[in-house]
């Protein structure tokens, strides 16, 4: 049985497109996440960031791993739908925390999230895995932006620094330049959305937003899980996130308990 918010369409798109809309999944949750939100920026934790290159305007704030310290993301990963839908769209019986995400576009942000994906900067592979990007403010025009089928490419996309552009790690030919989805006419996927519904996507899923260029705040949370073929690698430098003194090893299963087993069926 899978859960009413999940349907036999929705994974069907999941596992082909990589990316797909879950209506509802934090709605009873909103409040609670923007608390934690508020939280978080009150006291940012060692990975926070401003993203602001020279000549941006406004505020871009991100900062990830405190489900762990900020009460209200613990309390919305345990009480939430969300580790139950996870496993119904990755085919997965298992599913595993691997860290919290919040990012705020502040109104009258230029800056946008460049296009990436996930997975290269992450010390975890495999097919069973999970990001939900839920907005707790309406959007239209900041949403998540997502290329379809990206996550099934051969090569993965050089991760990059987004506000030096840099390359994150040295590039041996292992992988793609960044591509332009749109001056290319791929499929970009997006979503008008409401405060909690999540789009779903892959780590290898190509991914960006636009700057906020609104008069309203556009808070994001994102959560990020692991299914049943989930296994450590090693990545050519520092990983984001870096888990410093994790001692896992090539192939093994994420430690549980610093990456907590949210639900076993």
């Amino acid at each position: 049985m899978t859960h009413p918010l999940v349907s036999q369409a929705m994974i069907d798109d999941y596992q082909t497109d990589g990316v797909v809309l879950v209506k509802g999944l934090f709605t009873d949750h909103v409040e609670t996440l923007r608390a934690g939100v508020a939280a978080n920026m009150a006291e940012p934790g060692p990975y926070a960031s401003e993203n602001k290159k020279e000549g941006e305007t406004g505020r871009f704030f991100d900062d990830y791993c405190n489900w762990s310290r900020i009460p209200q993301f613990r309390e919305v990963i345990e009480a939430s739908p969300a580790a139950e839908v996870a496993a119904d769209l990755m085919k997965s019986q298992s599913v595993q925390m691997f860290h919290d995400h919040v990012l705020v576009k502040e109104p009258g942000t230029s800056m946008a999230t460049p296009w990436h994906q996930d997975g290269p900067y992450y010390f975890v592979e495999g097919q069973q895995n999970i990001s939900f990007w839920s907005p707790l403010d309406p959007v239209k025009q900041a949403t998540l932006r997502c290329v379809a089928g990206s996550h099934r490419w051969e090569k993965e996309v050089l991760p990059t620094r987004w506000v030096s552009e840099e390359g994150f790690f040295a590039d041996e030919g292992q992988y793609m330049p960044i591509p332009d989805p749109d001056a290319e006419g791929m499929k970009v996927v997006e979503f008008e959305m409401e405060p909690g519904d999540a789009v779903a996507f892959n780590y290898r899923t190509l991914h960006g937003a636009r700057g906020n260029t609104s008069d309203s705040r556009r808070r994001a949370f994102s959560l990020r899980l692991v299914g049943d073929d989930a296994r450590y690698v090693e990545r050519p430098g520092r990983t984001s996130p870096p888990f410093p003194g994790h001692d896992m090893k090539q192939g093994q299963r994420l430690r549980e308990d610093w990456f907590p087993v949210l639900l076993q069926r």
